[in-house]
């Protein structure tokens, strides 16, 4: 069994991009369902955040699989094949597994260290096993990720301040308008992100804060955690005449901040300033209405250059990170290379006795009778002849089980030999302890 990723994140593709591979809760289930009855896919995680849209997978056959998940995307996407290109990524099995331990790490996150990712990764996990798309392996190699993220922000407090996307929007905020207090903050979106984004203006000096939502009893649950007030999603246009910063992160796939439903009200502040910071991929706020006087509209990527003074930081707690990841794709490795050399090995010496015995009866029918002894010797030459020649793929398979190139090595033998491996051992094979992490 092999894993698998295609993805792309906000270190290979910008927002635009990013966007048109963002899955929506509805079309989350429409993948796994469209994906899951390939035969070359095995298991199937997809995750998909602002920052990025990576599917996990597993197959018994690389290049297929790998044709299948490609084929997906650009059919989803839209994408020019050069463009997918240009900010897809296709690691190799070893890679796949050691970036999954990096997401779930934050330190592949567009903010070194941040805490969202790991609930993130975990609520993927949750949702594949929900469509029962996820198999043995990814439930291993997910539950051993999320037991990564959890040790590295225990062991070397890369979080231990707070920063995420959240916060540096907050802060962005902040620097442009010089100081938060006395603002008043539109917050477009109630789900996790927006009520983290409300905690941070807070704990700025904010205390005007407006929950909009499309469900109106969801941003009137909200406001009431904050002290803030509520209004209808048909309202938010009402509020721009008020409103110093809005700050929308819906899941929406479309914006919902447009020319057509606040344009007109942007344009009666005359002038008078007005931040957008548009958190959400898809986008929320139209850039077009940057073209309003006084509008100045901040996506996603501008996130970039506003972090925490904590990040240096951060930098040296990642290279503890590291240590601990490579650690445990060490022990990782060792496991998951079980399940490609042992079956290989196992069909390898099995094609092997086949052979032997095949040929062997050949000669005993041609040589008529012959003692004993003359038997034993001709199936011990028999047999030294094929152990010999089995020898060197066996030793370099177990050898190369745990690099980064121990996959390939049991695929290439596979392909020489055209062994058919059981499926059923390499299944018996699957069973994984995640360190003490408990899951």
């Amino acid at each position: 069994m092999y894993v698998l990723l295609a993805g792309l994140s906000h270190s290979t593709a910008p927002v635009e991009i990013r966007e048109k591979c963002a899955f929506s809760e509805k079309q989350l289930e429409s993948a796994y369902q469209h994906l899951t009855e390939y035969e070359e896919i095995e298991g199937l995680v997809i995750l998909s955040t602002c920052n990025r849209t990576e599917l996990y997978a597993t197959t018994r056959d690389i290049p297929s699989g790998q044709k299948v998940l490609k084929d997906f995307l650009l059919n989803y996407s839209g994408l020019s094949e050069a463009q997918y290109l240009e900010y897809m990524y296709q690691p190799n099995c070893y890679d796949a597994i050691a970036h999954l331990f990096r997401v779930s790490s934050g330190l592949d996150s567009m903010i070194l260290g941040e805490t969202q990712i790991l609930g993130q990764v975990k609520d993927a996990y949750e949702k594949a096993r929900y469509f029962n798309a996820s198999d043995s392996v990814l439930n291993a190699l997910f539950q051993k990720a999320i037991y990564v993220g959890k040790k590295v922000r225990t062991d070397t407090k890369i979080d231990q301040h707070p920063v995420s996307v959240s916060y540096a929007a907050v802060d962005l905020a902040g620097q442009q308008l010089g100081s938060l207090q006395g603002k008043t903050v539109l917050v477009v979106g109630a789900g996790e992100t927006g009520k983290l984004t409300t905690r941070y203006l807070i704990s700025n000096g904010i205390h005007s804060v407006i929950v909009s939502n499309r469900s109106y009893e969801k941003a009137q649950e909200m406001a009431a955690i904050f002290e803030g007030q509520a209004i209808r999603f048909d309202q938010i246009a009402e509020e721009m005449s008020n409103a110093d910063i809005v700050i929308s992160c819906t899941s929406a796939n479309h914006c919902v901040i447009t020319e057509e439903n606040c344009g007109d009200a942007l344009r009666a502040r005359q002038g008078r300033p007005i931040i957008f910071i548009d958190i959400a991929v898809p986008r929320d706020v139209d850039a077009d209405l940057q073209n309003i006087d006084g509008v100045t509209i901040y996506d996603i990527d501008d996130l970039q250059d506003f972090v925490n003074a904590s990040y240096q930081e951060r930098h040296e707690a990642a290279v503890a990170a590291e240590e601990i990841i490579a650690e445990e794709m060490e022990e990782f490795n060792q496991w998951l290379a079980m399940l490609y050399v042992v079956p290989v090995i196992t069909a390898l010496k099995n094609t092997g006795e086949k052979i032997k015995q095949t040929e062997l009866k050949r000669a005993f029918s041609r040589m008529g009778k012959i003692s004993e002894r003359d038997q034993v010797i001709i199936q011990n030459m028999a047999a030294s002849i094929v152990n010999q020649l089995l020898r060197s793929p066996v030793l370099k398979m177990k050898e190369m089980a745990v690099s980064n190139q121990g996959h390939l090595y049991a695929e290439v033998v596979k392909k020489l030999f055209n062994l058919e491996v059981d499926c059923e051992e390499e299944e018996n094979n699957a069973g994984f302890k995640i360190g003490n992490s408990g899951q």
